[in-house]
């Protein structure tokens, strides 16, 4: 699993959550996990499958949104919804190499519940980590 990890609500940004994690793999063997329909559904959860930019994607807990933008090796964003009726917000996935390691940032904004969506990142980065390690 990633060797830290952190999350907190962004200062001064009562509705911005980034959750931290260095992944016990480097940054090239990440992407490639990230850019599989399992690293879709690690990311976002069961069911989600990877698109291009402007695809809908849909988890089966209901969550569910639009692939925005891919920077390979760098970042992925995508709109997220809780469910169908839930206001939109934009989760960006962020990338850098740390060595042998990767460090991957997780920002969501805006969000109502930062204590759920922390812990939902959260466990988001230790699928993708135990993916990479498969």
């Amino acid at each position: 699993m990633s060797d830290t990890q952190q999350a907190e609500v962004v200062e001064g940004q009562a509705d911005t959550v980034e959750v931290t994690a260095l992944l016990t793999h480097d940054i090239n063997h990440v992407w490639h996990v990230l850019t599989t329909n399992d690293g879709a559904a690690a990311f976002l959860g069961e069911g989600a499958t990877l698109g291009s930019k402007g695809e809908h994607w849909r988890a089966a807990d209901g969550s569910h949104g639009v692939w925005r933008s891919y920077h390979p090796m760098e970042q992925v964003r995508v709109s997220w919804h809780a469910s169908e009726d839930a206001p939109r917000s934009i989760v960006d996935l962020h990338l850098a190499p740390a060595g042998e390691q990767t460090s991957v940032t997780v920002r969501h904004e805006p969000v109502d519940d930062s204590a759920g969506m922390s812990a939902r990142w959260r466990a988001a980065l230790d699928r993708i980590d135990a993916l990479a390690g498969d």
